[in-house]
């Protein structure tokens, strides 16, 4: 039984499932999306989000226990030079799971893992020609409410008799 057990052992070992948890994230920070079943994907999630997030400090025992975990001196490297940057401002969500569809083989389920901010296609556009969405409440202009007093039709009537 698994009473209160959260892991998902995914068929293996503790040994090799770390194992492959860790190849899997040294595979997803060098290459910023992987291809992987679902169930493994779900797992990745897991494991590296407290990496990144450890990864937002920059310091040397950070350093030193983000590469415990990933064993590849250049996974930590791109890390925290290019990916750490990037995330700094996000609370947390670093990654996106995707379903694909059935794998031909075996029928098991695949999904891409992929890391959120690097993800080109569903980045909001934060740039000067990226106008902020405004909210209507009604179907009236916002200035029609003013000019619906009786004071503001006072004076649009004495303007037009003016001119």
């Amino acid at each position: 039984m698994r009473h209160g057990n959260k892991n998902n052992a995914l068929g293996r070992k503790k040994a090799h499932r770390e194992a492959l948890l860790s190849n899997m994230a040294a595979s997803l920070i060098a290459h910023k999306r992987i291809e992987t079943t679902l169930a493994k994907a779900r797992a990745l999630r897991r494991f590296v989000e407290p990496i990144l997030t450890k990864s937002k400090t920059d310091s040397t025992h950070s350093r030193r226990i983000v590469f415990s975990y990933l064993q590849n001196k250049e996974a930590t490297a791109v890390l925290f030079r290019d990916v750490a940057p990037k995330i700094a401002e996000r609370s947390g969500g670093y990654t996106r799971i995707l379903k694909l569809g059935n794998r031909l083989g075996d029928a098991s389920e695949m999904a891409l893992i992929e890391l959120v901010d690097f993800n080109e296609v569903y980045k909001k556009e934060t740039g000067a020609g990226a106008e902020a969405k405004k909210t209507r409440r009604s179907r009236r202009s916002p200035g029609a409410k003013a000019k619906a007093t009786p004071e503001a039709k006072a004076e649009d009537t004495a303007e037009t008799k003016g001119e």
